[in-house]
């Protein structure tokens, strides 16, 4: 049944994270380095180590995920907007700005879950120690 499922998807013009909405990933997460603030992404943007935003190898530009950091339970949507992390075993690279709103900054590295929950718009605010993924809410769109 895999099989056919792989054929299909092969021959449709369905992108894999528009197939699995709600897609969950476990794994490792880091931060950029502050020496990264103003370069330029894989897409061209400039990083901003104020924005929710983040690095992963396989998910399109400007899709939204919710990051959880399993150690405590914080949480953050963060936009999509290059490609990483390189380094072996993390499954995403994020600003300074979400790694700070994870509470994983002394630490380096968290353990997490990501979970895609919609396409973004090419701006996302860093969030107070206070605020929740539902402040967000107005920049998710349904992936279809």
């Amino acid at each position: 049944m895999s099989l056919i499922m792989s054929i299909m998807l092969f021959f449709s013009n369905i992108k894999p994270a528009e197939a699995l909405p709600g897609l969950i990933q476990k794994g490792k997460a880091s931060f950029y380095s502050k020496k990264f603030n103003g370069r330029k992404t894989y897409y061209g943007e400039r990083v901003s180590s104020d924005a929710l935003e983040g690095a992963h190898l396989h998910l399109p530009l400007n899709t939204l995920v919710e990051v959880t950091n399993l150690d405590n339970n914080r949480s953050v949507i963060v936009r999509i907007n290059d490609r990483g992390p390189f380094s072996k075993g993390r499954i995403i690279d994020l600003t300074h700005a979400a790694a700070r709103a994870l509470g994983m900054v002394s630490k380096g590295i968290a353990n997490v879950s990501l979970r895609v929950v919609g396409k973004g718009q090419a701006i996302a605010l860093a969030p107070t120690a206070f605020d929740t993924p539902i402040d967000y809410q107005f920049m998710l769109e349904p992936v279809l």
